[in-house]
């Protein structure tokens, strides 16, 4: 690994602190996952239609039951209202 140095405001490094401690985990490894989840969404801004529809797949719920049979209705509908 790569050592580095940032500078967190008091309030961001009490939260942090806070849930590190919750689930029992170092600060770093909290902010190793911030900064993955940072390049994330980079790939994800940055990439083709296809690869962004690809990354946000199975990411949500619409709650609906009938959503691949009647995904064009659905559709419609939506962008009535």
């Amino acid at each position: 690994m790569i050592r580095t140095q940032i500078q967190l405001t008091p309030e961001q490094m009490r939260g942090l602190k806070a849930v590190a401690a919750r689930r029992g985990r170092p600060v770093a490894e909290l902010v190793r996952e911030g900064v993955d989840e940072v390049l994330r969404q980079g790939a994800v801004a940055g990439g083709s239609p296809r690869e962004r529809a690809a990354a946000v797949s199975g990411r949500f719920r619409s709650g609906l039951t009938d959503l691949a049979r009647r995904h064009d209705t659905h559709l419609a509908e939506s962008l009535a209202e």
